[in-house]
Parts: C-alpha cells; structure tokens; sequence
C-alpha cells in the first residue's frame, strides 16, 4: 500500500540505531579472541532480546523494538563478519604489537596499564585501547624502556615502556 494512503498519526518514526564503534575505512578489524567472544555474546544477547521483544510486547512497541534490535543486529554481523581475530600467542615477544599487555610510567611518575585492542572491544576505563587510539599507534614497534610521546591539545605526555607481554587476563 502506497504510504499516501496512510494516516499521518499512523506513520512510525524510525528507531535511532547507535553507529558501532568508529573503524577506519580499509583498516582491518582485529579483534583479540577475548573480543570476538564478547561479539559473538552481545550478538546471542541481541537475539534473546529479539525473542523477549516477540512474546512480551504489544504491536506498535513490538515493531520500533524489533527495529532497533534488528539494526543492530544487522551491524553486529557486519564486525563479526570482517573481524579478524589475532592469536596472542604468535605476536613477537620483542616489539609492543597488537593485543599486548602494556605497563607504562606517565611523565616519570605514575604507571599506567593498558591492553591494545580491537575497537568494539576499547575501554579506557578497563584499561583497553583501541589500537586505532592515537596512543596505541605510538606504542606499535616500541620495546622495552622506549619513550612516547603523546601531543595532547594543551600539554604533551610522556610515557616509558616499563614492560608488555601478551598474557591472557
């Protein structure tokens, strides 16, 4: 039925569907194998969700609903489909690489550990950097003792290799 035929207070508006994590365009989606499995969990939750959202809800709330889940799902699929998972175990013991465990000195002071990651896996809170993050791409090809530095709006910030290694945790 052509939408002209449609009352105006009967037309739906479309569910705003949050954008995933920014991936550059052409850059490969590595993921550690600890992130695929949190893709692949949130994919599983989404499709509960989807099922909940079929036994529980009313027409009208059911649709928005399921449009929502269903895009995400539909963006979901798109990162696990490209995801390229890193085994830890082969990355070189000699150079800071993706997926490694870092303990860093910030300005000679305080220390500071991080995990470089995948980018739908990145949380800074939790220590983990995207290795698309301006610090993560300065600590690429760094060993042991090497110096950082990071050039912020207002101050520049340095950091010491103190150590890194590639340990599940």
């Amino acid at each position: 039925m052509s939408r002209a035929f449609v009352k105006e207070g009967d037309q739906e508006e479309q569910p705003f569907i949050p954008p995933r994590a920014d991936l550059p365009m052409n850059v490969p989606n590595y993921v550690t194998p600890n992130g695929l499995d949190e893709l692949k969990n949130e994919k599983q939750e989404l499709i509960e969700s989807r099922q909940e959202v079929i036994d529980t809800q009313k027409d009208a709330e059911k649709r928005k609903s399921l449009a929502l889940i269903e895009g995400k799902l539909q963006l979901l699929q798109e990162r696990l489909n490209n995801a390229k998972p890193i085994d830890l175990k082969t990355q070189p013991t000699d150079k800071i690489k993706f997926g490694a465990h870092i303990e860093l000195k910030l300005n000679g002071k305080s220390k500071q550990n991080f995990q470089i990651v995948g980018v739908d896996e990145a949380d800074v809170m939790k220590g983990k950097i995207a290795f698309t993050s301006p610090l993560a791409k300065k600590l690429i090809n760094k060993e042991e003792k090497d110096i950082v530095e990071l050039n912020l709006k207002d101050r520049t910030q340095r950091f010491e290799v103190i150590s890194f290694n590639y340990a599940d945790k």
